[in-house]
């Protein structure tokens, strides 16, 4: 198939998740303005109003409302978009839950923000990590053209009908929601055709009038065990659907991140950093310095947080000497990050290796070079058989 050469436009971060939705044709969009997100619902009105976007625009009163009108939509057999952030998303939680527990294929985008508690305007993680049990699937990409590559691929996961789950498109709030860069838009017409295979599947079940469906009821005893078992399982499923569809992606459009993860220079690495988001761009550029003086370092860039890829890390870092965990939020009563607890779980299979926690970029501190270089030069220093610190709050101990 001969895909055309997209349009190249310098858009925001928010404009790429717009235009992504918008590519896919949604039917109703449902979104409500909270900090730094609510460009993305103007970007998508302004298409509506242009005659871009042919979709049923919901004036909500609060992103709940949102929530609620984009899963009913997609249960009515429709598709559907939505994005929120931070206060906005605990706003929605109990609608989340009930998204995924009727097996809605929403497709959210999440500018990533301070969580409430104290008032951040500003980034971090930690609005995600709060979703980590929700049931959703929890995509963390790096730069713009990646968000709107990646809403495209959200909506062809969500709505598989092996997997049939939401899907929350997370990117850094301020560092990637208003950063302006050049970003490919491709063609509609071959976003299209790449997710025609939808059409071709089963129907999925859906809402219609002459034929009753409960949704939400009341789940007692085995049927109860069942619906959850079987929403895992799907979850599961996902983990190797996406790999699948990141590597059509590629093929289709030439763009292709790895799937669940992405490994820079990890081949013959002796120690691996593991980061997520806009602050493994700037992970890449320390570790082709360090490897210029001799270091055999390599990056993983951590895509997506639910499922954990379990399977693709423990193949990743087996025979690795040290590892260095970078997070942007906390994982409160453990007193360390939450991606490097989920990590520590794999030890049984990674092998018991030094691995160790560094907590940076809260509330728009900048994850910098200086600091990654810390990262790697305490985990070479662990591979060597020094004493470690198991973790590190970097801002505070400079």
């Amino acid at each position: 198939m001969k895909v055309r050469k997209g349009e190249i436009k310098v858009i925001t971060g928010n404009a790429a998740a717009a235009y992504g939705a918008m590519l896919c044709r949604p039917d109703v969009v449902a979104s409500y303005p909270v900090t730094p997100q609510t460009e993305v619902g103007e970007q998508l009105s302004r298409f509506h109003a242009d005659g871009i976007l042919d979709a049923e625009m919901v004036e909500v009163e609060g992103e709940s409302s949102s929530m609620n009108i984009t899963a009913a939509a997609t249960l009515a057999g429709g598709r559907a978009f939505t994005a929120t952030s931070s206060w906005g998303l605990m706003f929605m939680y109990d609608a989340m839950l009930q998204a995924a527990g009727f097996r809605a294929p929403v497709v959210m985008a999440n500018a990533n923000r301070e969580t409430p508690g104290i008032l951040a305007v500003s980034c971090g993680q930690q609005d995600m990590v709060s979703t980590r049990d929700s049931g959703w699937v929890l995509i963390v990409v790096e730069n713009c053209q990646e968000i709107l590559d990646s809403v495209i691929m959200a909506f062809r996961l969500a709505e598989d009908i092996e997997i049939q789950l939401p899907v929350m498109v997370n990117y850094d709030g301020f560092y990637l929601s208003y950063l302006a860069e050049a970003v490919e838009i491709p063609a509609r017409e071959d976003v299209d055709q790449f997710l025609a295979p939808l059409k071709l599947q089963p129907e999925r079940t859906k809402l219609v009038p002459e034929r009753p469906l409960g949704c939400g009821t009341h789940g007692i005893l085995v049927e109860f065990m069942e619906l959850r078992y079987k929403h895992c399982a799907a979850l599961e499923r996902a983990k190797r659907k996406l790999d699948e569809i990141d590597q059509e992606f590629g093929e289709f459009f030439g763009r292709s991140y790895g799937g669940q993860i992405e490994e820079y220079r990890t081949e013959d690495a002796e120690i691996v950093v593991l980061a997520s988001g806009s602050a493994a761009g700037t992970a890449r550029m320390v570790i082709d310095t360090k490897r210029a003086e001799g270091l055999k370092v390599g990056l993983i860039k951590l895509r997506v947080f639910r499922p954990f890829p379990r399977e693709r890390l423990t193949q990743a870092l087996k025979g690795k000497k040290a590892i260095g965990v970078i997070d942007r939020s906390v994982c409160f009563g453990w007193n360390c990050g939450p991606i490097y607890m989920e990590l520590r779980a794999l030890s049984p299979d990674i092998g018991f290796v030094p691995m160790m926690s560094f907590i940076d970029g809260l509330a728009n501190m900048d994850i910098s070079i200086p600091h990654i270089e810390r990262v790697i030069d305490e985990v070479y220093a662990a591979s060597q058989g020094k004493s470690y610190q198991e973790v590190t709050w970097i801002p505070l101990e400079e």
